[in-house]
């Protein structure tokens, strides 16, 4: 019997599952995260053509959480400072929270699933004709998430354009969801922009007298991980292909540490070295390759980084590149 697709679990060589009356196979051996749905990783899941309904939705995050455990031993109690609000985007990053003003056409919610390439040519046209990549234009065109840019083709920074904005949107409405129901789990991302770090984001450690906080956002087709501060001169900072990129709009991890644990690792991440606990969501490569959030040691201070299967080890941004660190640990939920 072909089981559910499920976040938090490691689907292996050969594995169908279904998803939204549709059933996918396994491209690549990998552990699910909340946001990696079938549908919208084509570089982990293929579908299969004529698959079978089915009858059983996806029990989704909030309820897998609820099972846990947790939530009747030590209930997540929202504080009153909760309120918060991310401040409004400047100039530079006015389009991060929400649409374009002159954008005419729909994108429909299943439309931002999809790649870029996966459109056809006739619906490309009428998304740049009525204002559907002018979101994600100004953002590259003011630098934003750029990597590179000028190296691209033109249907390489639409695709761009087209993944910023959707990954934006989806951060807006999981902001949106926090900000109205709360934590969905003892770890939730929260999108923010500039130094303003929101309450119990997730502290990873102290640089001489900053704190470092666990950051995220979209860069060149990919989620990447690293490190945010309120010293930091845009607030967040990733690190990607040996660069040490400053970013003004990402999201944050808030969280409740009773819920949480690190696991040591050594090199190459390792999903049987967990010893049956789960990585929290993190980010994912431009090949869909999943990164899992990481801490390690460097320099006399704990820094936010990533790790993965392909990586030697935790990669941490560092005065302007990244430090590979093979001695790290994962977070986990207990």
């Amino acid at each position: 019997m072909v089981s559910n697709w499920e976040p938090g679990t490691f689907y292996g060589q050969g594995s169908v599952v279904n998803y939204e009356g549709s059933q996918y196979k396994i491209i690549q051996p990998h552990s699910s995260q909340s946001d990696w749905t079938p549908p919208v990783t084509p570089a982990l899941w293929g579908k299969i053509p004529g698959g079978g309904h089915c009858d059983n939705q996806n029990p989704g995050y909030n309820q897998g959480y609820q099972q846990t455990g947790y939530q009747q031993q030590q209930p997540y109690q929202q504080p009153q400072q909760q309120q918060w609000q991310p401040p409004a985007p400047g100039p530079e990053n006015a389009y991060a929270g929400g649409q374009h003003p002159d954008q005419k056409i729909h994108i429909k919610p299943e439309e931002q699933k999809q790649n870029w390439y996966d459109l056809d040519d006739k619906r490309k046209q009428e998304l740049k004709i009525g204002g559907g990549l002018l979101a994600g234009a100004a953002a590259l065109g003011a630098g934003m998430f750029a990597y590179k840019q000028h190296e691209k083709n033109e249907e390489e920074k639409n695709s761009l354009a087209w993944g910023l904005q959707n990954w934006l949107a989806e951060a807006r409405n999981r902001a949106d969801d926090f900000q109205r129901n709360g934590p969905r789990g003892p770890a939730t991302w929260v999108l923010t922009q500039g130094r303003s770090i929101p309450p119990h984001a997730i502290v990873v450690g102290k640089e001489k007298s900053w704190t470092l906080y666990i950051s995220r956002a979209f860069q060149d087709s990919g989620i990447q991980l690293g490190k945010a501060s309120d010293v930091f001169k845009k607030g967040a900072v990733i690190g990607y292909k040996n660069d040490e990129i400053h970013l003004d709009s990402y999201e944050i991890l808030v969280g409740d540490m009773r819920g949480l644990t690190w696991v040591s690792m050594h090199g190459r991440f390792n999903h049987n070295a967990l010893n049956g606990k789960r990585p929290v969501e993190g980010g994912r490569e431009n090949d869909g390759t999943p990164l899992y959030i990481a801490k390690a040691p460097h320099k006399g201070a704990e820094h936010p980084g990533k790790a993965s299967e392909k990586l030697e080890g935790a990669f941490i941004p560092y005065d302007g590149t990244e430090k590979c660190v093979k001695d790290y640990q994962v977070l986990c939920y207990l």
